[in-house]
């Protein structure tokens, strides 16, 4: 019998294994007096591990019976008119949520900030106790009241979570797992999370992907039905536009940022501001070229790909699309920017105006005086803002 690769890759399900024997390993410190001063046990994820402290610090133990509580008619209704949006986003990606993961007897809930559940999609067997006692619109499912789980470790650390069975810090909550994605709104603050939950059943990690991605669908369309001027469709050269796994950044009419997704916020950083000021990031702010210019590519050519330079010198793909402020009677030559703007780098505006001139270019295949009418320029001045580093012929 030949002797084992030693670089063969180990079995998923052994690597699961593993991992639940140090998990049982680490509760048992739970139980010591020193167990709120404990170090990181190996085999424990350090966002796990936080929560536990955290319900440590609360003076809770595991053995502790948990409470389910539930908020009052009156403060749910106010719980849900707040988040009304978010509501109206959420519950067609639930349902198609539940498409997936129903015949697996997940169903799946919606919390706000504070962890009270807004929406419940899904097979909640109403024979089970343990799935009525989390599976009811208006319960507190928040860190404070049930300790460790997806729903509170999500809201705290915001990022998603994969939580099974004994890594729940109450035993009463043994029985369950579930796989969470924080959900952020237009401006980037944490509005809820989105959850998964199954009792008894075989461990999933894959649903992870899953809760992350519908919390992302959920995102956008949030930041689509805000209304808007111009909604720009960004990614990295190559990178899927016009469908999920983009940034989407929405302005209005005098070109100010009304919000973005999560994807756009990596993709396009926000310039920092001084403490204590906060006002809308401008489109010329943020990108190196004229908003008057995704003004007229939104209205001229909203299915063809545009580059889209960054004050970085990085470069975008982007498509721009006209919304429903978008006035006719917006020139296409408007205003880059209000007065207010701080004023920007001139290296990295001569670096961004030669972009602008390379791409005016290229989109008029080589045609001097078409490509100098598209920036208002005589050919003169697009000579000699190119520095006659370039003399492409006229046709």
């Amino acid at each position: 019998m030949p002797p084992a690769n030693p670089t063969a890759p180990v079995p998923a399900i052994s690597r699961m294994g593993d991992r639940h024997a140090l998990v049982t390993q680490a509760r048992l410190q739970l139980q010591g007096p020193a167990a709120s001063h404990a170090l990181l046990p190996a085999g424990v994820a350090p966002w796990l591990w936080r929560s536990w402290q955290r319900c440590l610090s609360q003076g809770r133990r595991p053995s502790e019976r948990v409470e389910f509580e539930a908020l009052s008619p009156h403060a749910l209704h106010r719980a849900q008119e707040q988040q009304h949006a978010l509501l109206q986003a959420a519950r067609p990606v639930m349902a198609q949520m539940v498409g997936a993961v129903g015949a697996m007897r997940y169903f799946c809930l919606l919390t706000d900030a504070a962890g009270t559940v807004l929406e419940v999609q899904g097979p909640v067997d109403q024979r089970d106790m343990r799935a009525l006692a989390i599976g009811r619109v208006g319960v507190d499912l928040s860190e404070l009241c049930v300790g460790t789980s997806a729903i509170g470790a999500v809201l705290a650390e915001h990022s998603p979570v994969w939580v099974h069975q004994h890594e729940h810090f109450f035993d009463d909550l043994r029985d369950y797992s579930c796989a969470g994605a924080p959900i952020f709104g237009p401006q980037g603050q944490c509005l809820g999370m989105l959850d998964i939950t199954g009792i008894d059943v075989p461990e999933r990690p894959e649903l992870l992907h899953l809760a992350l991605r519908c919390a992302r669908a959920i995102e956008d369309r949030l930041l689509r039905a805000q209304p808007h001027a111009l909604l720009l469709h960004v990614n990295w050269p190559g990178g899927p536009l016009g469908q999920e796994g983009e940034g989407l950044m929405a302005f209005d009419s005098n070109g100010c940022l009304l919000g973005s997704n999560s994807i756009a916020r990596q993709l396009v950083p926000r310039p920092a501001q001084p403490p204590g000021l906060s006002r809308p990031a401008h489109s010329q702010e943020l990108l190196a070229l004229p908003w008057g210019h995704l003004v007229e590519h939104a209205r001229q050519r909203p299915d063809a790909l545009m580059q889209l330079p960054l004050w970085s010198g990085l470069r975008l793909q982007a498509l721009a699309q006209a919304g429903p402020q978008l006035q006719p009677s917006i020139p296409s030559g408007m205003a880059a920017a209000p007065a207010t703007l701080p004023p920007a780098n001139p290296s990295l505006l001569r670096t961004s105006e030669h972009l602008l001139i390379q791409q005016a270019l290229q989109e008029a295949q080589g045609n001097v005086s078409q490509a100098a009418k598209r920036l208002g320029l005589s050919r003169a001045t697009l000579y000699r803002r190119l520095g006659n580093k370039r003399n492409p012929s006229a046709r």
